[in-house]
């Protein structure tokens, strides 16, 4: 199977999720709603963000299934919901509904690890079908190697469910703490038997950001179980990784395909020249258009592959399963 390992929905009705005004009224949101051809916020976002989604997919030849990841609200250090500093919210009964709506996309979860129920919510989310878990520390508000997040570490490792983890800086949503985007504060989970992704293999977001590529490129030499994904590296200010992380053997052969949907990918002059970059630009589907950036920039079959073998999915007959890495 190929699959794309980071792919975004928004939520704002009840028991699906939320969004802030300050988020419906930033520039990143108000562009992705007028590209993407869905007009003003309204009650029905939501839904036409969902069927974009699934028409996206269904015309992405190269993709078997997408990873619809929810995204757990900004918890205190107490295990509270904080509402005031949660900008986006997705439900994880969001996520599951999806997955069964829709046979394309799979259930990633997201769990705070301060919530007070945060064990248990991993273990509500593996027996769901979850096939990984999504963080943005950034964004959400906490440290990856606060000792708070070891006994979701162990329920990870336990149910063999790998960590997506954001690694770098962060424009699209509200940056609560900038500090903790550093590859190196998943080690603990890597030490206690996580499979870790590490999303945009640690590259900035703007100038201002610290460059934690090379802290990416140095764990994923040292760990045999973390893995970096290729979202958003289809923008200006995080595609210099690609001639790393390609030029290195080692690092190269731990990359995995995500998109990050509905972000917009820019082709990379540097690497398809101006007729590749024209023709990718003239491609009006974003996941397409990601896919065919990557084609043309030499990412091998493995590549497209090796998603499905870290997360342990599968496709028997018609019905796509998540068998977990040493399960019979």
């Amino acid at each position: 199977m190929i699959l794309d390992v980071h792919v975004h929905v928004c939520a704002a009705t009840p028991g699906h999720g939320s969004m802030s005004q300050e988020l419906l009224d930033s520039l990143p949101f108000r562009f992705m709603r007028w590209r993407l051809g869905l007009g003003p916020y309204h009650a029905d976002t939501e839904r036409e963000l969902e069927a974009k989604l699934s028409e996206s997919i269904d015309e992405t030849e190269k993709l078997d299934a997408v990873v619809a990841l929810a995204f757990d609200a900004v918890h205190d250090n107490d295990g509270n919901r904080d509402v005031k500093n949660t900008h986006l919210y997705v439900t994880n009964d969001y996520g599951i509904e999806l997955a069964r709506k829709y046979p394309k996309m799979l259930f990633g979860c997201s769990v705070h690890p301060y919530r007070k129920d945060a064990v248990a919510e991993v273990e509500r989310c593996a027996k769901a079908g979850a096939v990984l878990m999504k963080w943005l520390p950034n964004t959400q508000c906490f440290n990856p190697s606060d000792e708070r997040c070891f006994p979701v570490y162990e329920a990870l490792a336990h149910h063999k469910l790998t960590l997506l983890s954001h690694t770098g800086g962060e424009k699209s949503l509200p940056v609560l703490d900038r500090t903790v985007g550093d590859p190196a504060l998943l080690e603990p989970a890597v030490k206690r038997g996580v499979t870790v992704i590490a999303a945009h293999c640690g590259t900035r977001s703007g100038r201002a950001d610290p460059d934690y590529l090379p802290t990416f490129m140095r764990m994923a030499r040292e760990h045999e179980h973390f893995y970096g994904d290729t979202s958003a590296l289809n923008l200006p200010t995080r595609s210099y990784a690609y001639r790393h992380v390609l030029g290195d053997q080692v690092v190269r052969e731990k990359l995995v395909h995500g998109s990050d949907w509905p972000i917009l990918p820019v082709p990379p002059l540097r690497h398809l020249g101006l007729g590749g970059s024209w023709a990718a630009w003239r491609e009006r589907n974003w996941l397409r258009r990601d896919v065919l950036i990557k084609q043309r920039i030499g990412f091998d079959d493995a590549y497209w592959h090796r998603a499905a073998k870290v997360l342990g999915v599968s496709r028997p007959g018609t019905s796509v399963h998540r068998v977990p890495a040493g399960a019979a």
